[in-house]
């Protein structure tokens, strides 16, 4: 049997939802597209970027950094003034990897981004 898969989302979880909706319109300077307590939606160009408050429902989660969201980014200087301004802790310096220069962060709610640009 052949099929298409598409990945056209990802969700993190959070432990404050307002907290982290807050967080992300600062950090993607755009209004969250869907807003719920249990589940909300970023549209960014197509790609659905979600924020899951499973305690809402009762879903145990294991926290950690296994699954990173990578963002890629047109200026990664413009972006480093951003993330001094949302006082975030980096958790992994820029650094050169390949042909990219790469940073990580903890966000509001101590999930793990990755942004990278293109050398």
């Amino acid at each position: 049997m052949n099929y298409e898969i598409n990945l056209n989302s990802l969700y993190i979880c959070v432990k404050d939802m307002d907290r982290a909706i807050n967080f992300y319109e600062k950090f993607f300077e755009q209004k969250v597209n869907q807003r719920d307590e249990v589940f909300s939606i970023f549209d960014i160009k197509g790609f659905r970027f979600c924020l899951f408050n499973n305690s809402e429902v009762n879903e145990e989660v294991t926290w950690g950094d296994n699954c990173l969201p990578s963002f890629e980014v047109s200026n990664m200087d413009k972006v480093k003034e951003k993330l001094d301004k949302l006082e975030v802790e980096i958790v992994f310096p820029l650094t050169k990897i390949n042909k990219n220069w790469v940073l990580e962060f903890k966000d509001s709610e101590g999930n793990d981004i990755e942004i990278y640009s293109k050398i």
